[in-house]
């Protein structure tokens, strides 16, 4: 087996670079970008292989490699339709998903988004 030590990566265009330190210690394991009413459609999403709709507002980010445990930060926003927002909730960890609510920022009303986003690091 062979080892490439570098300190820092570059993309192609030589233009966008990441040290090892940043990659090792704070990039995002996993994002999306979603949309959680009616039919739960993701817009964009890293390291995410598919959201299941647990009912109104609650969600399950499932990634597509696990984590290496279920001690990661998750953080996440939402808005139902642009004129007013909310918070996500996070109310499970394992290592192969986490579950979110969106709660309505003027009441304790689980409701579902139509913008959502979560990321998690580790």
């Amino acid at each position: 087996m062979s080892e490439v030590r570098v300190t820092t990566l570059k993309d192609t265009s030589g233009s966008n670079s990441s040290t090892t330190a940043e990659i090792a210690s704070g990039r995002a394991k996993a994002w999306v970008n979603f949309n959680g009413q009616g039919v739960v459609a993701t817009r964009a999403s890293f390291n995410v292989n598919s959201i299941t709709d647990n009912g109104a507002g609650q969600y399950a980010v499932n990634f597509t490699t696990a984590m290496s445990d279920a001690n990661y930060c998750a953080s996440g926003l939402g808005s139902s339709d642009g004129s007013f927002g909310g918070v996500f909730n996070t109310t499970s960890f394992s290592s192969g998903s986490v579950g979110v609510w969106y709660i309505q920022n003027n009441s304790p009303a689980l409701l579902d988004c139509g913008f959502a986003c979560v990321s998690i690091f580790r």
